[in-house]
């Protein structure tokens, strides 16, 4: 009997989550907490992580990051500039990364003192929402330029979030961005969870998000989202990450 692809698709998707339970388990051994970010291409996350990593590097936190693009190593390069250790992925045409693709980034290359690893996951909102990567952390982000509908257009990736960040709000004003329509549907999708407000041109939210990574890293209770991407045994409804304000 021939298997659907739903039944394919839940094999793929079974494999992975295997692979990123044993490599959560396997950094865990190490120290090493995990963040996984996610948003559309052209958010501006890149930008805010290198803004990110360079003021972990300022506090001595030992920190590296990984990030992903179907070619080219702009992205890298971009980020390097922080001082922190980093290296592209390529995927090959892949539109999200998984978790046998980390761990043989994690084995070859992670530096032996890396105590916060980031991931920048290509730049898609729909594939990237349904792999684990052994994160402790799964942060999506949006800029206001994306429209404040974007939740309810894509449910998955922002009702599997443990942490939301709003990116570009420099900009609200001249996109008409209706930040409480936006605020709304984030909560619809995914009751609790907070949302960081963020501009890496003026460097906004830089410092929470930071805050609040270094938090969970050190075992803090996170948000548990209602599509969690994994059983998470800091994840707490009631403490740390859920109160559902925006910063």
């Amino acid at each position: 009997m021939c298997e659907s692809v739903d039944d394919v698709t839940q094999a793929v998707l079974a494999k992975n989550d295997g692979l990123a339970a044993s490599l959560r388990d396997q950094l865990a051994r190490r120290g090493v907490s995990v963040v996984n970010l996610l948003s559309s291409p052209g958010s501006g996350k890149t930008e805010l992580l290198g803004r990110v990593l360079a003021r972990a590097v300022e506090r001595r936190v030992p920190v590296a990051a990984l990030t992903a693009d179907l070619a080219t190593e702009n992205d890298a390069h971009r980020l390097a500039r922080s001082g922190a250790p980093v290296k592209q992925l390529l995927t090959d045409g892949l539109c999200h990364l998984e978790a046998r693709q980390l761990r043989g980034h994690v084995e070859s290359w992670l530096p032996t003192d890396t105590s916060l690893l980031f991931v920048e996951n290509v730049g898609n909102l729909v594939c990237p929402a349904s792999y684990d990567l052994g994160e402790n952390l799964r942060i999506v982000l949006m800029a206001v330029t994306e429209g404040e509908d974007k939740p309810l257009k894509y449910p998955t990736a922002f009702g599997s979030a443990h942490l939301v960040v709003l990116t570009k709000t420099d900009l609200a004003e001249a996109a008409g961005f209706d930040e409480s329509a936006f605020a709304a549907h984030v909560q619809r999708v995914n009751p609790g969870v907070e949302v960081v407000r963020s501009c890496a041109r003026n460097g906004d939210g830089v410092d929470t998000v930071l805050e609040r990574v270094l938090t969970t890293r050190d075992g803090a209770p996170v948000h548990r989202p209602p599509l969690a991407p994994h059983p998470h045994s800091h994840e707490d409804a009631g403490s740390g990450l859920s109160a559902g304000r925006v910063s």
